[in-house]
């Protein structure tokens, strides 16, 4: 399997935390991984686009990022539309996507989904994609 992980940087450690539980999950299985970083979580579903454009093929994409709640309502906005968008090249181009986009009210709640010790939201993102993978060759094979 060959997995490219999109980290936005945007809350750098939070976003080191989250790949280190997605990039544990990847090795296990055996997957070849790219990493490849954006700004921010709005930046992740250009570059799986832009991926898939490209000349190299991936068979799965994990999304990982950091959004806190602030006091305005930027918040609200980039929480729906990346997870929209991600939703939309899923569905609409069949690719595997492990949404790992944390989006938290503050800082705690961020450090307990992102370290593989505790909720290991990068883990989950990364198995998801690994799932979705096998679901998708067993559903494109005939039919006996």
């Amino acid at each position: 399997m060959n997995i490219l992980v999109i980290e936005a940087r945007y809350y750098e450690a939070i976003s080191d935390a989250l790949l280190e539980g997605a990039l544990s999950v990847l090795q296990k299985a055996g997957a070849t991984v790219t990493k490849l970083t954006v700004p921010g979580a709005l930046e992740i579903p250009h570059a799986i686009s832009y991926a898939e454009a490209g000349p190299q093929s991936f068979d799965g994409y994990v999304a990982l990022g950091c959004v806190i709640r602030g006091e305005t309502t930027h918040y609200d906005y980039v929480c729906q539309e990346s997870a929209r968008a991600l939703m939309d090249l899923a569905v609409d181009q069949a690719l595997v996507v492990g949404n790992g986009i944390i989006t938290v009210e503050n800082e705690d709640q961020a450090w307990a989904r992102a370290k593989s010790n505790q909720k290991d939201k990068g883990g989950f993102a990364a198995n998801a994609v690994l799932e979705m993978i096998r679901i998708r060759t067993a559903l494109s094979e005939p039919a006996e």
